[in-house]
């Protein structure tokens, strides 16, 4: 069976193959040890505490792809009732099985309406790393009662 993705999702999925490279340095630094209650709570190939939030946080949106195993969920538009000429689509990549901030990256589109058709415009860098707080924190949060309960 072949698997055909949109664009987005193809982009999205070499996003997540290709960003633990950018991150290879130089140094033989060693890699801090695996928090085991965070990696190894589920057979999900990534963090089972980011793919909750992230799924949580992202809740209220409809969703076009959602893959635990490669960690990736794409939504489709949504438009924001209180600003309809405005609309949103979002993909997260859960690039780990660690619970760490590098372990989770948003990308955001946003279109505005201008007579009837819909434009692609900017999206404010605060805005994704808003987001990524948000899941990071709700992510902390689920660990932390897990451990706790």
């Amino acid at each position: 069976m072949v698997r055909r993705f949109s664009l987005p999702v193809s982009a999205g999925l070499m996003l997540a193959a290709l960003l633990p490279l950018t991150a290879c340095g130089g140094g033989s630094k060693e890699r801090p040890k695996a928090d085991l209650a965070a990696s190894k709570i589920t057979t999900i190939g990534v963090n089972s505490y980011l793919w909750r939030a992230s799924l949580d946080t992202l809740s209220f949106m409809p969703m076009v792809q959602t893959d635990s195993n490669g960690g990736v969920i794409v939504t489709d538009w949504y438009t924001n009732p209180n600003s309809p000429n405005e609309r949103m689509k979002l993909t997260v990549s859960i690039l780990d099985q660690d619970l760490r901030a590098d372990a989770l990256r948003v990308a955001a589109s946003r279109q505005v309406n201008q007579g009837g058709q819909w434009v692609n415009a900017p999206v404010e860098a605060a805005t994704v790393q808003k987001l990524e707080e948000i899941i990071l924190t709700k992510a902390r949060d689920l660990r932390r009662m897990a451990i706790a309960g």
